[in-house]
């Protein structure tokens, strides 16, 4: 059924769902409630400034669907294709919003208490530490509308909680699916770690079909507590024709470190949003993209550095290659509030334009309402340089070939800054992989 037929009847299907997978009463007035705003706030328009530059005309969610199922085909070839990395301490397999496998986490994690499960389960069974914090910070970066429509609509996701003084060495590996021409997936990740606890989570959102247009509207929250180490990263690589929505919000408490990372490599349009919240002294977030833009590619991010506390620090670090005609945009605040002082927070852009036709939009701000802090903004925009190139070509390296080689440079010094190197072989293989694409 499609988007537009479930605004007409957002009731009984919401309640069908709701009886399908079992949710509970309060999470079924939740989602309704979430109906309800979506449906009285209005689209948004490039005279907003929260969507300055964005093609807002590729928001039309009435060609869309939800629903389906697999064939044993399918399902053959998602769970042969959804493998990352070779070491990992659990994995899930969603496809549209359903999970279709989960590799649990060894008998020691669960006996330390680490909970790794589905949100339809973690609701039941971990009710009051689920409800403290799902969906719990509001968005506040221009999505509000699809914020509300995933809770509205969201029916499965991961929940992980990690106790105090936990590490868990391996990665935690997630994967979601996109299946159909026109089908929606509202992927779901609540990430939760108690004091001193530490993890490492990477996300896939791939498509079955490399050319089937869908749409994604994901959410996902981590939550650092009092001297946690959180690490995630998100490798986007959406079908070609697919609109993907991502709203982050990340929370740091005193003395803990968030650092996430977003490649985006796939999709027609991809907006993210990433909200990243320092509660606690001492607490620090590095927030890193890498995107690579092709043909008619839009990359759209935009981000809130905000320093509640004194004595927190914020470093944000985005790269761009864009070919053709592709554009990114970038709108990215750092708010000092009142009393958080010394607060210490950088933001840098650097776009490598490769095409005369691209465009780079950049908009870094700043907003301090406390002393004694320092902080500091920028973005760049420019060519490879042309002595660079040579260089290579005068030692029979062909252009395209050595271009190749200048932008994966150019990129590396974000994706090394995760500092594992599983991870970051993975993600430099995932960027080959785009650059070796023929031309559409």
């Amino acid at each position: 059924m499609s988007l537009a037929t479930h605004e007409k009847q957002a009731a009984p299907i919401l309640s069908g769902r709701v009886e399908l997978r079992e949710f509970p009463d309060w999470f079924s007035d939740q989602q309704r409630a979430a109906w309800k705003q979506f449906q009285s706030l209005p689209n948004p328009t490039r005279k907003d400034q929260a969507w300055r530059f964005a093609n807002v005309n590729l928001l039309d969610l009435t060609r869309f669907k939800y629903g389906g199922t697999l064939t044993a085909e399918e399902r053959a070839a998602i769970l042969e294709q959804s493998r990352g990395l070779d070491d990992i301490a659990g994995r899930m397999i969603f496809a549209g919003d359903e999970l279709i496998e989960r590799d649990v986490i060894s008998d020691q994690l669960k006996k330390r208490g680490v909970i790794f499960q589905s949100l339809e389960r973690a609701m039941v069974e971990h009710t009051d530490l689920f409800r403290k914090h799902f969906m719990s910070q509001p968005a506040i970066l221009g999505s509000a509308k699809f914020a509300a429509l995933h809770q509205a609509l969201v029916s499965s996701g991961t929940f992980l909680y990690v106790p105090r003084g936990v590490e868990i060495e391996l990665p935690i590996e997630i994967f979601h699916w996109l299946n159909g021409e026109n089908a929606s997936v509202f992927p779901h990740l609540l990430l939760v770690t108690d004091e001193l606890a530490k993890v490492t989570v990477i996300e896939h959102f791939r498509s079955l079909e490399v050319k089937s247009p869908g749409f994604a509207c994901g959410v996902n929250d981590l939550v650092a507590g009092p001297g946690a180490k959180v690490t995630y990263v998100c490798a986007q690589n959406w079908a070609d024709n697919v609109v993907a929505l991502q709203m982050n919000t990340t929370t740091v408490d005193h003395d803990a470190s968030a650092m996430s990372l977003n490649l985006n490599i796939g999709s027609r349009y991809s907006r993210f949003e990433s909200l990243s919240r320092l509660i606690g002294e001492g607490g620090r977030s590095d927030l890193l993209a890498v995107a690579v833009a092709k043909h008619q590619q839009e990359f759209d991010a935009r981000t809130l550095q905000d320093h509640i506390s004194p004595h927190t620090a914020s470093d944000l670090l985005y790269k761009n290659a864009l070919d053709d005609r592709a554009r990114t945009i970038f709108g990215g605040l750092i708010r000092v509030e009142r009393h958080a002082h010394f607060a210490d927070a950088y933001q840098k852009v650097r776009n490598l334009l490769l095409s005369d036709d691209a465009e780079a939009n950049s908009m870094p701000g700043l907003e301090i309402l406390a002393d004694n802090v320092r902080c500091t903004h920028g973005a760049t925009s420019g060519q490879i340089e042309e002595d660079q190139l040579f260089y290579l070509r005068s030692r029979g390296i062909p252009t395209k070939m050595a271009q190749r080689l200048l932008v994966t440079g150019f990129l590396d010094e974000v994706i090394q800054r995760v500092d594992h190197p599983a991870i970051a072989e993975h993600l430099h293989g995932l960027i080959e992989e785009k650059f070796a694409r023929q031309v559409r």
